[in-house]
Formats: C-alpha cells, sequence, structure tokens
C-alpha cells in the first residue's frame, strides 16, 4: 500500500512540514490511505507522526510560524487550495485527540450536536446525535444522561464521546493521535474495537506508539523514523502483516524487533 492506492480518498503528495518558518519536521512524505480500513502510523518518538497527521486537516498551521509544503489531496482537491474552507475540510476529516476534549460547557448531547447545522430541526438533531452515540458504542451508556455534563463521563467514555461528535458531521476520514495513551486496558480495548467496526465505513489514520495496537487493528502501517537531523521521513508502508512479517528495510525490522525505539 503506498502513494498509488486503489481509491484512496485521502492522498499526500510530497509533503515536508515546518516549525517557526524554518524549522523542518518532516520531509517529502508520499502515501495514501485507503477506503474502509485503518492506516497506522508508527515510529519513535520526534519522528514525525503526529506532524504529519495534523497536516491532514490542517491543524498543523494553528502552530505560530507552521507551514506545510506539498499536497495533500481529498478527494483530489488540494486541501491547501486558496478555496479551501477550512472549517469544511474538518468536517470532512474529522480529528481525536490524544487525551478527551469534550467541551466542559455544553451537555453530552450538546457535545454531539456542536457540529451540526444551527437550523437544523430538533428532532433532526437528535437522531443525528442518537446515531453517533450509537456508532461510537455509547448510546446505551448515556441515554439516560444526555443533559448531564460530559465530565459525569469516564475517561474512556468521554474518548468515545469526542469520536460521536466527529461522526455526527459525518466525515470521510478520521484521524485518531494515539486515542488509548491516556486510558486504562478495558477503555483501550474498546476503542480498538470501536476502530474496526468503524473502519468498515471510513478511511481511518491513527497514530499509535503501541506495535501490538497496531497489529491488532490497522490494515496498513506505515514506518516512520528520524534522520541524523531530526528530519521526520517515511521509512516505508505496506500491509501490517507484511510490515510485522517481512519488512523491506532493516530499520523497520529493527524497530519492531525492539533493537531501538
Amino acid at each position: 500500500m503506498n502513494e498509488t492506492a486503489v481509491d484512496a480518498p485521502l492522498r499526500v503528495h510530497d509533503v515536508s512540514a515546518y516549525y517557526n518558518g524554518s524549522v523542518k519536521a518532516i520531509s517529502a512524505v508520499s502515501m495514501a490511505f485507503a477506503p474502509r480500513s485503518v492506516t497506522a502510523l508508527m515510529g519513535p518518538s520526534g519522528c514525525g507522526k503526529t506532524t504529519l497527521l495534523r497536516c491532514l486537516n490542517r491543524i498543523h498551521e494553528i502552530a505560530p510560524g507552521a507551514r506545510v509544503e506539498g499536497e495533500v489531496l481529498l478527494n483530489g482537491e488540494n486541501v491547501y487550495g486558496p478555496s479551501t474552507s477550512v472549517i469544511e475540510l474538518r468536517r470532512r476529516v474529522g480529528m481525536v485527540f490524544q487525551r478527551p476534549n469534550p467541551f466542559p460547557t455544553l451537555s453530552i448531547l450538546g457535545n454531539v450536536t456542536s457540529g451540526l447545522s444551527r437550523g437544523m430541526s430538533r428532532a433532526h438533531r437528535m437522531e443525528i446525535a442518537e446515531q453517533a452515540l450509537d456508532d461510537a458504542a455509547l448510546w446505551d451508556e448515556v441515554k439516560d444522561k444526555l443533559h448531564a455534563p460530559p465530565t459525569a463521563l469516564s475517561g474512556g467514555q468521554q474518548q468515545r464521546l469526542c469520536i460521536a461528535r466527529a461522526l455526527a458531521v459525518e466525515p470521510e476520514v478520521l484521524l485518531m493521535d494515539e486515542p488509548t495513551s491516556s486510558l486504562d486496558p478495558i477503555s483501550t480495548l474498546s476503542i480498538e474495537e470501536l476502530m474496526t467496526q468503524l473502519a468498515e465505513r471510513f478511511a481511518i489514520v491513527v497514530v499509535t506508539h503501541n506495535m501490538q495496537q497496531a497489529a491488532r487493528v490497522s490494515n496498513v502501517s506505515a514506518f516512520m523514523l528520524a534522520d541524523e537531523h531530526g528530519v521526520g521521513r517515511l521509512v516505508e508502508m505496506d500491509e501490517t502483516a507484511r510490515i510485522f512479517t517481512k519488512p523491506k528495510d532493516k530499520r523497520t525490522e529493527d524497530y519492531i524487533t525492539g533493537r531501538f525505539g
């Protein structure tokens, strides 16, 4: 699986990302993210996994002096083009962060419906919210406390609430930045099972430090590594089973077998 992946809704072509104007974080990354599958971005800390993820829906540019070169193509259109609506882009390419970040001043229901059109009827909003919460495997747990604050939920439930919030606006791609790193093992398993279910409908890109997790949940894995200058580069990308059994690059094999990282 590489930049020529068939029917990939999201493609990255020759992307380099910078901080503070001139500090290069990743260099010349090209890859494609297949539909209805989970792609895991792996590699040691500082290799540019999260930076790449943040480039996919232009969250990277929020950082002062941050910029991107190259193309990120969503269904053939460059998301860095002058006509792109960043708000609309982030609806189409949703993101779930490392730590749950529900809006604390909104109710559970308010969090899920926060991205929906204000002109939508109450009944329609409720229908969408129920479906999103059900898709996030959370409806049965919160249906009797929809107007409670999200702080009433456990960490794992809050993360699933954030997933429901992203799903409510019907994204085409879902980005997940180490979504289980702050969760207990039971909540982690719940999120992993959820990723597998959601991959039947979406292209999912997940950053993970956990190689066992990548092996469990992903169809495709990409291994990134920083060079001697600290610039992240893509080493190789392939079907997960092949990456973990017959990687093409010795550096990938060394990382997977624990020789470094």
